[in-house]
């Protein structure tokens, strides 16, 4: 076989039609060997002699895509030092484009011997591991263009690659589960009818199901516990994992594409799936674990600030080459429209503290590529320190967990939450302003992939985790849930209504806030995962989308869902670009303030008001003729006026419509009715005028411009 010198960048395996450029990094090794995999199980080792910057690189003319290849690494291994070197260990490419196969659990992939940690294992590890693929580049893209929707047009859906398609019934058994699925038309029109124009998928990167689990009977369903960054996780592949899977990928996002959505990956780029000291070694462990690994004082453990036993080193050059190089490839050869970041928070812990400037930042802000692209953080990690809601630097948007905090508490009754839900409802100012960020920073949500689905948020008041194997150990305790009267599933028809009602509130609520809206996944058909709030683990029915036999015809909840994105997505004054200002805005010819709050008797709020402990009801004003910053000409946007009741108090409650804001209205949305929305012409209300909210509903009144 040829061995040519060959480049040291790009790192990974670069098929360029006749051959294969493989560079890898590694400062701790002192030799390192490229085995090329044979379907026989047999291997041939090519020593990587030439070296630049600590990268070995060769070129081998004829190796084309498809091929099977790992590492081997001989080097020291003394974890007193924090060096765990063993050529015994078949490694997977931290650059890797695809990885074939799954792991088989076994002593062999492990550095040490059970039960004897100090022990090195020269088991070879080969037989049961994963093992990285040459991929083919080149892919017809045809015209494919990013949408690049604005933050101020966006409606997020948070979804699962396999709980989302897994059961939809217009699918063939060959595709449910797969990313070809997403690209299905039975998925697409569900989701451009509901409004949607993201799509924010759970990992998809190559992730490993966990040892401990896989011994539970159980899987790391949602795929926090990456192992390859560049390549696409193959069990969502529906016609092999020899590099098929990246075709499969770009072609759903190419699919998503032509239907205007959007496709934001949910990056887990602050660990990896080799864990503790006691873990696994599958890549970066064995090629140069000082350097990948933030390390303890003393070097054989792992600073964990991400719960899962290892945190990477972000302060290392080639760490944050690897995210970089990672995040780059994903925008322009996968063609992604942005990122959700796991636990942003570790990401930026250069040293121990999270520091805002850190050079992860500083990266990211300067990248004409990665800067361009949509930047969500999950804004904690559990790291002291880890909770930074609203810390972020400009450029980033935030999961805004404050939003759905407030926003369950207040409809759950919780005392001294009017203040904080008219800041949420307005788009949290007192997060972003300061450091001038607007409304569209904040992505608001009542419910994620982790926690109670919105229908458990209505019918628990505990989780019910026993399916995860861990006594109930697991998952958040304070889930801010209230059962409306009755633990989990009932036959009480008041209750059943009470739920419905509460979860029409919280759609509305959030479809009418200021900021980015997302929903999860089957919260439109109001899915159950029977009170478990932590179902990572959870592969199967309880976890998937249960789908309708007629999904377009999915129930009264999903009509008020579409109709509620619709109504934002129409109305301009929904989804401001700037604060309001409380005050007349200059220039718009309307006297009066472009938000205005009211107590239920139609007076303007005062100070005790808003200090009352157990005022649950108000109502606020929102200027359709008030809407501050310009449309993308220059032009004036003007919009309909608006006056949203909230009444999340126990009691029925008169609403007086304030007698200064318009003469006339129309009730265009009551969460006390089944429907959610009138059909038809909704009831006219004249100014001074009263309306009786039932307990615990919202109405919603409009007035022309």
């Amino acid at each position: 076989m040829q061995v040519w010198p060959g480049q040291a960048y790009p790192l990974g395996a670069t098929y360029d039609g006749a051959g294969t450029n493989f560079a890898v990094f590694s400062e701790a090794a002192d030799r390192i060997e490229l085995c090329l995999l044979h379907d026989d199980g047999s291997e041939t080792a090519i020593e990587l002699r030439e070296t630049d910057a600590f990268v070995r690189h060769a070129y081998l003319p004829g190796i084309m895509p498809g091929q099977r290849y790992g590492f081997r690494v001989h080097g020291p291994y003394a974890p007193e030092r924090g060096q765990r070197c063993n050529s015994a260990k078949l490694l997977l490419d931290p650059y890797a484009r695809a990885i074939s196969g799954a792991i088989d659990w076994g002593e062999e992939v492990y550095g040490y011997h059970f039960g004897s940690p100090n022990r090195r294992n020269d088991l070879d590890s080969a037989p049961r591991t994963m093992t990285s693929v040459v991929v083919n580049p080149y892919f017809d893209w045809g015209d494919d263009r990013p949408p690049r929707t604005e933050y101020h047009h966006t409606v997020l859906y948070e979804a699962h690659v396999k709980g989302l398609t897994m059961r939809h019934p217009a699918l063939p058994d060959e595709l449910r589960g797969t990313y070809a699925a997403l690209a299905h038309p039975a998925i697409i029109e569900h989701l451009t009818e509901l409004g949607v124009t993201a799509l924010e998928l759970m990992p998809v990167h190559q992730f490993v199901n966990d040892h401990r689990l896989v011994d539970m009977g159980l899987n790391n369903y949602w795929g926090y516990n990456t192992i390859g960054f560049f390549a696409p996780h193959n069990a969502y592949a529906s016609w092999g994992d020899r590099g098929q899977q990246v075709l499969e990928f770009k072609s759903a996002v190419r699919a998503l594409h032509e239907a205007g959505i959007e496709v934001i990956l949910d990056v887990v780029y602050n660990h990896t799936a080799e864990g503790n000291h006691l873990g696994p070694t599958l890549s970066f462990r064995g090629l140069d674990n000082a350097s990948y690994y933030r390390l303890t004082d003393d070097p054989r453990y792992y600073m964990d600030t991400t719960g899962t036993g290892n945190s990477l080193l972000m302060r290392s050059p080639h760490v944050l080459q690897l995210i970089m190089d990672s995040l780059r490839y994903w925008v322009t050869e996968m063609h992604v429209d942005g990122f959700r970041f796991d636990l942003a928070a570790t990401l930026a812990r250069q040293f121990h503290e999270v520091d805002r400037l850190s050079s992860f930042f500083d990266l990211v802000q300067q990248d004409p590529v990665v800067s361009q692209v949509k930047l969500i953080a999950e804004p904690w990690d559990v790291g002291e320190g880890g909770y930074q809601v609203g810390n972020f630097p400009p450029l980033w948007t935030e999961w805004n967990g404050k939003y759905r905090d407030t926003v369950r508490d207040m409809w759950r009754g919780e005392p001294q939450t009017l203040a904080e839900f008219a800041s949420r409802l307005t788009g949290s100012s007192d997060l972003y302003q300061d450091d001038g960020r607007r409304p569209l920073a904040s992505i608001n949500f009542v419910t994620c992939h982790d926690g109670f689905t919105m229908h458990d948020l209505v019918s628990y008041n505990d989780k019910h985790n026993e399916a995860n194997g861990e006594d109930n150990r697991d998952g958040e305790s304070h889930n801010r849930s209230w059962n409306c009267g009755a633990e989990g599933e009932t036959d009480d028809p008041e209750i059943l209504e009470l739920r419905a009602r509460q979860m029409r509130n919280f759609i509305a609520t959030l479809m009418l806030s200021q900021g980015v809206p997302m929903l999860s996944h089957g919260d439109e058909f109001a899915r159950t995962q029977g009170g478990n709030n932590n179902a990572y683990c959870q592969d199967g029915e309880l976890a998937w989308v249960p789908w309708p036999e007629n999904p377009e015809g999915g129930g009264e909840l999903l009509e008020f869902t579409r109709a509620m994105v619709w109504l934002r997505r129409d109305h301009p004054v929904f989804r401001r670009r700037r604060f309001f200002h409380g005050r007349p805005v200059q220039g718009t010819h309307d006297e009066l303030s472009d938000i205005a709050w009211f107590t239920p008797a139609g007076e303007e709020m005062t100070q005790h008001d808003w200090n009352s402990t157990q005022a649950r009801a108000l109502s606020v004003f929102l200027n359709g003729n008030a809407i501050s910053e310009p449309g993308p000409r220059g032009e004036r946007i003007s919009d309909d006026s608006f006056l949203l009741m909230f009444n999340a108090s126990a009691k029925t409650t008169e609403f007086v419509v304030p007698v200064n804001h318009g003469r006339q209205w129309q009730v265009v949305v009551d969460t006390s009715r089944p429907e959610g929305v009138p059909s038809g012409t909704g009831a006219k209300v004249p100014a001074g005028d009263r309306l009786t909210l039932v307990d615990r509903s919202m109405v919603v009144l409009q007035r022309p411009a």
